[in-house]
């Protein structure tokens, strides 16, 4: 069964069109109108291999908070919908991302137990036009809609722009180890109570 799927979240503040192939080869199309978190998606599915394409109009003449945790939101339901029940995946992945000067860990348990453990200082208040402080925020939102336990370390790092690049790049690699279908259990759920 093809796990793909597409959803439009439609708000007052924000609407987001998300379309996910989680068995894909890493080909995107991102418009978010902010600048840098095109960047970081256009990264997120590169490396993960996930194909996704995400269309978002939100009310950047406020700020960016909205447009930004409502696009983590968007791509996790529909990542979560494209995952259906689980069935064959490997569930747990971590991933130790160096980029330059940057050492960071990610590490997931695609559980339906949403939980974010964000150990990331960054010495600048903008990346591009985004605050900082948003980074955060997208990786909240989407650990909850996706139903995942992510747990993010930037172990080292001078340069801000590498760290958050490093921790995009961390959930991508986690993501596409633990979404794997695993041929030793197949078509079972990994979960001692037969459900996640």
């Amino acid at each position: 069964m093809a796990r793909k799927t597409k959803i439009n979240r439609k708000t007052k503040e924000t609407n987001i069109a998300v379309e996910v192939n989680i068995d894909g080869k890493g080909s995107y199309k991102i418009d978010t109108k902010i600048g840098f978190l095109n960047h970081m998606l256009e990264q997120f599915s590169k490396h993960s291999l996930i194909d996704l394409k995400v269309v978002a109009k939100g009310d950047t003449h406020i700020d960016l908070h909205h447009t930004t945790e409502d696009t983590g939101i968007a791509i996790g339901e529909c990542l979560k919908k494209a995952l259906g029940s689980s069935r064959g995946i490997k569930r747990f992945a971590h991933a130790l991302i160096p980029m330059d000067e940057t050492l960071t860990r990610v590490s997931i348990d695609v559980s339906n137990r949403p939980y974010l453990i964000w150990k990331v200082n960054l010495k600048v208040e903008k990346l591009g036009e985004m605050d900082t402080e948003l980074f955060k925020e997208w990786f909240q939102a989407f650990s909850q809609s996706a139903g995942i336990t992510l747990h993010i370390e930037n172990m080292y790092g001078d340069n801000s722009h590498h760290i958050i690049e490093s921790c995009y790049k961390g959930l991508a690699r986690s993501l596409r180890q633990a979404l794997e279908i695993d041929k030793r259990i197949k078509n079972k759920i990994p979960s001692t109570k037969g459900t996640l």
